[in-house]
């Protein structure tokens, strides 16, 4: 799996997987409410910059609570990736039992889960994210 760099900084680091067709977001340590919020905004723009419809967002080194940021991850940034174009994407929890309830949280907040999973293991993610087609569904 080769991965190209788009983005990096302490708290995500953001890839364009090629082969694959996805986006990987590399979340690190503890989040606020503006470094989830920044993060998030550079994943939509990788996502449209490279005409992809996948996303893996890996939450596995994570730690704490990030709640702060749920509702508006919800109802503002889902809707906005569905609009771009976003068909799948497969979040992985953390191992932070505070930050998987951040997740959850955000969850609620979506009104609109289809083409969304949750897993333990980037293994599972990445085996449904290849399951999964990169052409967005016509309206």
């Amino acid at each position: 799996m080769s991965n190209s760099l788009i983005f990096k900084d302490t708290y995500i680091t953001i890839c364009f997987n090629p082969e694959e067709k996805y986006i990987l977001g590399d979340w690190t340590g503890f989040q606020t409410k503006q470094s989830v919020q920044d993060g998030c905004e550079r994943i939509l723009e990788a996502m449209v910059q490279h005409e992809c419809h996948k996303i893996l967002n890996d939450n596995t080194n994570v730690e704490g609570i990030w709640s702060s940021a749920a509702e508006w991850v919800g109802s503002d940034w889902f809707p906005r990736l569905r609009q771009a174009g976003m068909t799948s994407f497969a979040w992985v929890y953390s191992p932070s039992m505070f930050s998987r309830l951040s997740t959850d949280k955000s969850l609620r907040f979506t009104y609109d889960t289809t083409g969304i999973e949750v897993f333990d293991s980037i293994a599972e993610a990445l085996q449904w994210l290849a399951s999964r087609s990169d052409t967005p569904e016509k309206k």
